[in-house]
């Protein structure tokens, strides 16, 4: 035989024989499950910084110390201002405490109905000092609050016949706010939100010098918008 034919032959013989043993060891691969799914789970714990703006009215209420009502006006206008505080998450339950300062301009005055004067009312600014008690269902949280207020005032009596200034008055006030919103997070760490407050603060003597002495209360509605920055992200959970 032919040398060459008799190597071809044996050749052929040893790949008929690995070519099992080949497709047995293709065969044997191990399966690999696909990892499971990962789904962000937002965080609301941790210290955040922001700002907000909106518009208020504060009812505001004159009474002549010893004769009786001059009348009652609401002052209304636009405020921007800013925030600060801490949340802690505990399950669904989000608990936190913030401090909160603004700028405003609620502006309102009426004629009174026993002296020729016109009564002015101006807030220009306010502070709340506040804790809070949500829920959240993951990037959304709605929350109530309730504390402390501080309110800076300015009261001006006008003279009806010229329009002059007769007297004024700049005061600041303590009260008591409650309040409540909504937050939705749409980044890890950005949120933002619409809250609702109210202020109201307590009867309080005012002396215009020489001129009268006035209880002036005051209540104040006030909605807002708010955007805000929290220093921490999501915590990641699996399905």
């Amino acid at each position: 035989m032919n040398k060459n034919l008799l190597l071809a032959a044996v050749s052929l013989v040893a790949l008929g024989a690995t070519a099992p043993a080949l497709a047995a060891d293709l065969a044997a691969r191990p399966y690999t499950k696909a990892p499971a799914m990962i789904a962000t789970v937002y965080d609301w714990s941790g210290f955040y910084i922001g700002i907000n703006g909106g518009g208020a009215s504060a009812r505001t209420t004159w009474d002549l110390s010893g004769v009786g009502r001059e009348g009652s006006h609401d002052a209304t206008g636009g405020t921007v201002g800013g925030q600060v505080g801490y949340r802690w998450q505990a399950g669904q339950w989000v608990f936190g405490v913030e401090g909160q300062g603004n700028w405003a301009d609620f502006t309102g005055d009426n004629t009174s109905s026993l002296l020729a004067q016109r009564n002015r009312t101006k807030i220009d600014s306010f502070g709340l000092i506040t804790g809070q008690v949500g829920y959240a269902w993951n990037n959304v949280l709605v929350y109530a609050k309730g504390g402390a207020a501080v309110v800076g005032v300015k009261n001006e009596a006008f003279s009806t016949a010229t329009g002059g200034l007769l007297a004024s008055n700049s005061d600041t006030r303590w009260g008591g706010t409650v309040g409540a919103g909504l937050e939705y997070g749409f980044a890890p760490n950005w949120s933002v939100g619409v809250e609702y407050n109210h202020i109201f603060l307590s009867d309080k003597d005012v002396t215009f010098a020489g001129l009268k002495t006035d209880s002036i209360k005051q209540d104040v509605d006030m909605g807002l918008v708010r955007l805000n920055y929290k220093f921490g992200g999501p915590i990641i959970g699996r399905y």
